[in-house]
């Protein structure tokens, strides 16, 4: 093979590669799911399957560019509403299944000196001590939705409303505190849990009776190919349920 010609095999290699790239299936995932889907999505590959490109953002912009035509075959929800409003769209090819439930934290920067706790009159000195509050747009995210929710019920919500910050994502929102350009944020137990953002923050639980139950729906959109479907049915196994409890999920059944 002379030389004048490896570049342009180089090039045309790249071309089939990217083109094969474009053409695989195409997965909506919602942000909160970030870290736990890497890893279910490798133990998929690992078991032989084709890889799927995956898009993580919040739900709402999802379910909005869907109803628009957007090519995702598969999408996996913070929540329920989104997946079912698709549904009654006649978007998906059935109602999907919940595949776990989400729990909502309170996390802080370790360079503040914020200590958080469930305690009411603990958070109310933390809220006075911070600028800045980040969640996820509720419109949007369900998590973000369920923080107001749990600030409503808390009676805390008079005290934040002029201090939230708001992300397009609960990953965007978590982003904001991990940085340092919040003090404290709300988001996703299992968003808190992973390694990169432990390394830079800590967590408190909050009472999960004072926001309503994040089940996380699944579901195929009409016309998903083969690919999809089978990462549809790995959710359901064991191995991917395993992981969903390792990163705070719970799990529906």
């Amino acid at each position: 093979m002379s030389r004048l010609n490896r570049p342009l095999i180089a090039a045309l290699f790249f071309l089939v590669c990217a083109s094969s790239w474009a053409q695989a299936p195409a997965v909506a995932v919602a942000a909160n799911m970030k870290d736990a889907f890497t890893e279910i999505n490798a133990a998929f590959m690992a078991s032989g399957k084709s890889d799927l490109r995956v898009v993580y953002g919040s739900s709402g912009n999802f379910t909005a560019q869907i109803m628009n035509g957007a090519p995702f075959a598969l999408f996996l929800s913070a929540d329920e509403g989104f997946p079912l409003m698709l549904y009654r769209n006649g978007k998906t090819l059935d109602e999907g299944k919940i595949y776990a439930t989400g729990k909502i934290v309170l996390l802080t920067n370790n360079s503040s000196a914020i200590k958080l706790s469930r305690d009411k009159s603990d958070l109310v000195r933390a809220i006075a001590q911070t600028n800045k509050i980040a969640i996820a747009k509720p419109e949007l995210a369900p998590y973000g939705r369920a923080a107001v929710e749990y600030l409503k019920a808390e009676g805390l919500w008079d005290l934040v409303k002029d201090k939230l910050v708001y992300g397009d994502n609960i990953g965007v929102a978590t982003m904001y505190v991990t940085s340092g350009a919040a003090d404290i944020g709300f988001t996703a137990l299992s968003l808190a849990k992973a390694p990169e953002v432990a390394k830079y923050t800590n967590y408190s639980d909050i009472n999960e009776k004072l926001y309503g139950p994040i089940q996380q729906r699944m579901v195929l959109i009409k016309g998903a190919p083969q690919e999809a479907i089978d990462l549809y049915q790995f959710m359901q196994t064991r191995q991917a349920k395993a992981i969903l409890v390792k990163f705070g999920y719970g799990l529906d059944h």
